[in-house]
């Protein structure tokens, strides 16, 4: 079982912690397996992070090492911050239990690519990772939010046929 360990002072963490434990109900276990917890923080401080500046990263996976069995950790301030102005927090309020299931399902999915797909190239691991994080959320909101799929499954092939046209767009246009 995934223990789930809070770490942060954010006064929705309580709620954070509840749509956490029915997200993973939602992953197969299968999937989950190796991964001893997963930690709640206001911002990620790792000394492997020179490059990425650690207030802005909302997730980071950290793998098996030695004895130490693998483990995730989200950052919620960088998923809801609280130092900003009204309108620049109201639309990550918003979208927070959006937001919290794409980082969950990609640290998954990376963990899953990483230690139980052991065909897989190192170079393929973000584009699997990506794919895995969409077919989850696509499949979460199906179930979740189960009217507004209804009525948007007739259109959904014309609306993905326009996204694709209009990055073939971006794609071929002048610099």
């Amino acid at each position: 079982m995934l223990k789930i360990e809070n770490f942060t002072d954010h006064k929705s963490s309580a709620k954070i912690v509840e749509h956490v434990r029915a997200l993973i109900k939602f992953v197969p276990k299968e999937h989950l397996r190796g991964i001893e917890r997963l930690r709640l923080v206001d911002s990620i401080a790792d000394a492997r992070l020179k490059s990425v500046t650690p207030s802005k990263l909302p997730g980071l996976y950290h793998p098996r090492q030695g004895t130490q069995t693998a483990w995730l950790e989200i950052a919620v301030e960088t998923l809801l911050p609280s130092h900003a102005s009204f309108y620049k927090r109201l639309l990550p309020r918003l979208s927070l239990k959006d937001n919290i299931a794409a980082v969950l399902f990609s640290l998954i999915g990376q963990h899953y690519y990483f230690t139980l797909k052991h065909s897989v190239k190192k170079s393929q691991i973000e584009i699997l990772v990506r794919s895995y994080t969409e077919k989850h959320l696509k499949l979460r909101n199906e179930r979740e939010k189960k009217l507004r799929a209804r009525l948007f499954k007739p259109l959904q092939p014309t609306l993905e046929r326009w996204a694709r046209q209009l990055q073939k767009r971006t794609v071929n246009a002048p610099k």
